[in-house]
């Protein structure tokens, strides 16, 4: 049944996905996990489809679309149908927001058409060795010299990282400065200096590449800086409620997934003589978490709508991704149970669910950070 927030435009959309994700996706994701990585393929696939740079300016090669329940539908299919490998939320939903709102002109005319073609690919590098949630502990630098940034440090579990053609960087332009001192740079594929490291084993989502990034005395020219010089921490506090919303959001389509599989599987397997549907801890069980993800779909597209008219508040953005991924991962875990021995097979969706959604209550901020931000918002 089509939810409320959605209007047909929206759903007529939601079957295009689908039949896109039928064709260029689903038959290749086994593959693509073996691989570790996906195919440049799909992404030009998806440029011609039309599903990258939605919300980009026409004149680029985008939709023009400032609409983010287009890409709440995008990432709820690919939630559906269990394909994670193309990173495409890191690229349309995160990456998307710093280029559309802070590159200038030249820079437009520069990436945009290659963003939403597929030809150009993109990585966000925030994450270091030794610094995570704690943004302000990077110890990457950019120092400028003439008409360039000297880029020297390393990032870590960067989605997109083999792939990428176009990765933000954040570093510190000011290392005395503190947060006033970061700045966004974004780096290309084949400067000089610049290296991935290993295609990252992970305990899931093994058909998205998440890789180490090394700068040693990269040459950024000055040219590359997104936004102002200086102003890159207040640019990630401004777009990280939409990058978890994101998460928020593709976790609770996730676990509904998850609980519709286990519905259908327990209307169907026998045990005692009987479908294990009817016996009453099987029923309560199914019964708690239907209860749990109609209240969690009440308050996430609560979100989505507040992110239309740009109302939707960090506090909320903490609390959707804290609740709904942590929710997900306690979903998997109980209808796992339900498919019994089954469910430790990997051929079975649940299974491989158990692994993928592990990372969802740790990336984007981990939970703990959630609750960090939404508690610093009571005035204690």
């Amino acid at each position: 049944m089509a939810r409320e927030i959605f209007t047909e435009e929206h759903e007529a959309f939601r079957d295009m996905v689908r039949a896109f994700i039928a064709k260029e996706c689903a038959p290749h994701h086994e593959q693509w996990e073996k691989d570790g990585i996906v195919s440049r393929e799909v992404w030009l696939a998806a440029g011609r489809a039309g599903l990258l740079g939605i919300d980009m300016p026409e004149e680029h090669g985008g939709g023009g679309n400032d609409d983010y329940r287009y890409y709440v539908v995008f990432n709820e299919e690919l939630a559906k149908a269990g394909i994670h490998g193309p990173g495409w939320a890191v690229h349309n939903d995160i990456n998307g927001g710093y280029l559309r709102q802070l590159a200038n002109d030249e820079q437009k005319r520069r990436w945009f058409p290659g963003y939403c073609s597929g030809e150009i690919i993109t990585a966000i590098a925030m994450t270091e060795p030794a610094a995570g949630s704690d943004l302000q502990g990077i110890k990457t630098t950019a120092l400028r010299d003439g008409d360039d940034y000297v880029l020297n440090g390393s990032k870590t579990f960067i989605s997109n990282g083999i792939l990428a053609d176009l990765v933000i960087v954040v570093a510190k332009t000011d290392p005395e400065a503190g947060a006033r001192g970061v700045s966004l740079l974004v780096v290309e594929r084949g400067m000089p200096g610049f290296e991935r490291g290993r295609n990252l084993d992970k305990i899931g989502m093994h058909a998205q590449d998440t890789a180490e990034l090394f700068f040693d005395n990269v040459r950024v020219p000055a040219a590359n800086l997104l936004g102002d010089e200086g102003m890159g921490f207040i640019y990630l506090m401004q777009n990280l409620a939409r990058e978890r919303l994101s998460i928020g959001a593709t976790a609770l389509a996730a676990a509904e997934d998850a609980f519709e599989k286990t519905v259908e599987y327990c209307r169907t397997r026998t045990a005692f003589g009987r479908p294990i549907g009817k016996f009453q801890n099987t029923r309560f069980v199914l019964a708690e978490i239907k209860t749990e993800l109609t209240v969690a779909r009440s308050f996430t597209d609560k979100c989505i709508l507040a992110d239309t008219t740009h109302s939707l508040t960090p506090e909320d953005a903490a609390m959707l991704k804290w609740w709904n991924t942590e929710l997900l991962k306690r979903t998997v875990d109980r209808c796992l149970q339900l498919f019994g021995g089954y469910g430790y097979m990997t051929e079975y969706p649940i299974a491989k669910a158990y692994q993928d959604v592990r990372i969802q209550t740790i990336f984007g901020g981990t939970t703990e950070i959630m609750k960090e931000i939404i508690g610093r918002s009571l005035d204690l």
